[in-house]
């Protein structure tokens, strides 16, 4: 169980909009119930979201989800963003799985994903960027998405550091890591 419950219905108004919004009537998700406790986490977790369109394809989004998410070992949001966005997002079931492991050789990938997988797995290491591979990166993407790739890893850093610490139940409905 979690280490925090969630809070319960009803919720505050804005809390309920936020979920209106993003859930479209289906039951919120554990993590953003557990949020709920407090009106004002949740509004700066909600804010902080990157769903929408930006500078970098769904795909190029959702890689960089999965591989921070299956760094991390957080196999609750892994298995929300595979559920929800893998298949809309036009990755296999074979790129799904080999997010979750170690490298980048895998045949599923082309350079520039290659490339997302390499910014996720040095990062995972620590928080800075090689020279090297900042070059490769910047000939690859603007700036702006060079902006936004690392506010997702980040962001979903913070989110599997939630999920992790608060011991949150996996969702019934979400993918699992494979074996």
């Amino acid at each position: 169980m979690s280490r925090i419950a969630p809070a319960q219905p009803p919720y505050p108004e804005s809390v309920q909009k936020n979920f209106d919004a993003l859930m479209k009537g289906a039951e919120p998700l554990f993590l953003f119930r557990v949020l709920a406790r407090d009106e004002r986490l949740s509004a700066r977790f909600m804010g902080a979201g990157l769903l929408d369109r930006g500078h970098v394809t769904l795909r190029e989004r959702e890689i960089v989800i999965l591989r921070v998410c299956a760094n991390s070992r957080s196999e609750y949001e892994w298995g929300v963003h595979v559920t929800f966005f893998s298949a809309r997002a036009g990755l296999t079931p074979e790129q799904v799985a080999a997010t979750a492991r170690d490298g980048v050789a895998d045949a599923c990938w082309n350079d520039r994903d290659r490339l997302l997988l390499r910014m996720c797995d040095e990062l995972r290491d620590g928080t800075t960027l090689s020279d090297a591979l900042w070059s490769e990166l910047s000939a690859a993407f603007s700036e702006e998405a060079l902006l936004e790739l690392l506010l997702l890893n980040g962001f979903y850093r913070t989110t599997s550091i939630l999920t992790n610490a608060l011991k949150l139940p996996l969702e019934t409905f979400g993918a699992r890591f494979p074996e």
